[in-house]
């Protein structure tokens, strides 16, 4: 059980960094300064908040680090400002699942089950995966690539 929400995290990660965005038409879709610069800050925390997370799986990271880390990675990633309507969605979604996962590590850390919080912050990784892999396409088509996300 010590090792769920380190290895669930993993997965999230892996299903966020394999999503898209969006169901707007392909003309609402942007590629400015900001959607790039919330594309690397998404990619940038999710790979360290596995990082962390990997750590506390072997048993090196304490679990408060990972839960602050986690809360983090939220307001970083909150604190983007994408132009594109699916990025913005993502940008939610995103901080929605970093927040439960914190949750889910604090809980674990008091000898709960943090299955309820784990089930969420999988089900935000895979809403932001569908949004960012329906919008990848016009994305691309502005110069906007969202591959690291995926």
């Amino acid at each position: 059980m010590r090792c769920l929400p380190a290895a669930a995290l993993s997965l999230v990660g892996l299903c966020l960094l394999a999503s898209g965005c969006g169901q707007r038409s392909a003309s609402a879709h942007t590629c400015s300064a900001t959607d790039r610069d919330f594309i690397q800050t998404a990619q940038l925390n999710v790979m360290a908040l596995n990082d962390w997370a990997e750590g506390y799986l072997h048993g090196s990271v304490k679990p408060l680090v990972v839960v602050k880390q986690a809360r983090d990675a939220a307001k970083i990633v909150s604190g983007t400002r994408p132009s594109d309507p699916s990025l913005e969605k993502t940008k939610y979604l995103m901080n929605a699942m970093f927040n439960e996962y914190a949750t889910a590590v604090l809980v674990k850390s008091r000898h709960k089950d943090p299955g309820r919080h784990i089930y969420r912050a999988y089900g935000l990784a895979n809403f932001a995966h569908d949004v960012l892999s329906e919008a990848q396409p016009a994305l691309g088509e502005r110069g906007c690539d969202v591959g690291s996300l995926l």
